[in-house]
């Protein structure tokens, strides 16, 4: 390159406008950078955990795994388990297994000290997923779905204690068991097994009737010697195994097979 050359170079870059253009340029880049780096930091972009299962654990307990987890937890409610623990997580929200963003509130209900007798709510007409919610809220529990053919799938057609209509308005005991009748329409009577396994025996026995299916029984193995050791087993076995392309009919009854070695709870492939 000649001197005439070089200077002439030298010249283009030195004038202003294409030096302010450059500036701008790199400080467009600079920003452009920055803001994709604090939008990624701040959302927390593909990052996603599992949320653990705090069920029948101190609040103690729970706010270290949740420390460990990346979450926040509030207690907002408080129900009576006779066998629970006092003080003991009863019930979360999201569910145990649930993908969240680190940082997320988790809703807790806790045990009460104290027992307490609570109202039968009025549930003929909710979807089955309402009524369990407001039997849950009240500290009762969901004991069986009895499907009756109707026009709605899942509407609560009618609420039983012991194979008797139960009022609205009934004072109860906190725990007792409520069944469901509800509705089953021919065109919209299946569903499929959901995976439980290595969860803890409350929230396992909620997936499955969330999928509106009723539990046969719980087998417990020999590592299980309390009612504690009974809440804090987790499934590493189902029957039926889980599906999601093999359906079952909505009713359908489903054997959980629990433990407290942890070396027994398969291990989940990721996916």
């Amino acid at each position: 390159m000649t001197m005439a050359e070089n200077t002439k170079k030298k010249g283009f870059f030195s004038h202003w406008i294409v030096r302010n253009l450059l500036i701008a340029v790199i400080i467009v880049v600079v920003l452009v950078v920055g803001a994709m780096i604090f939008l990624n930091v701040v959302t927390q972009h593909d990052k996603e955990i599992d949320v653990p299962d705090f069920s029948n654990m101190t609040l103690s307990e729970a706010e270290s795994a949740a420390s460990q987890a990346g979450v926040r937890l509030e207690v907002t409610d408080s129900v009576f388990v006779k066998r629970m623990k006092r003080g003991a997580v009863y019930r979360q929200n999201p569910q145990a297994g649930s993908k969240v963003k680190e940082g997320r509130r988790i809703v807790l209900t806790i045990n009460a000290v104290n027992a307490k007798k609570v109202t039968m709510p009025d549930l003929v007409g909710l979807s089955m997923r309402q009524a369990k919610a407001e039997l849950m809220s009240r500290g009762l529990v969901l004991n069986r779905l009895i499907y009756v053919q109707d026009l709605a799938t899942n509407n609560v057609l009618r609420q039983l204690r012991g194979n008797r209509e139960i009022e609205p308005g009934t004072m109860i005991e906190s725990e007792s068991a409520i069944d469901l009748v509800v509705g089953l329409n021919s065109m919209d009577n299946v569903t499929y097994v959901p995976d439980v396994s290595g969860l803890k025996n409350l929230s396992a026995v909620e997936a499955i009737q969330d999928h509106s299916l009723n539990i046969r029984t719980l087998k417990f193995d020999d590592t299980v010697k309390d009612y504690d050791d009974s809440l804090n087993a987790m499934v590493y076995r189902q029957e039926p195994a889980a599906s999601d392309s093999v359906k079952v009919n909505m009713g359908d009854e489903v054997v959980l097979y629990l433990t407290i070695d942890q070396s027994r709870i398969p291990v989940k492939e990721e996916k």
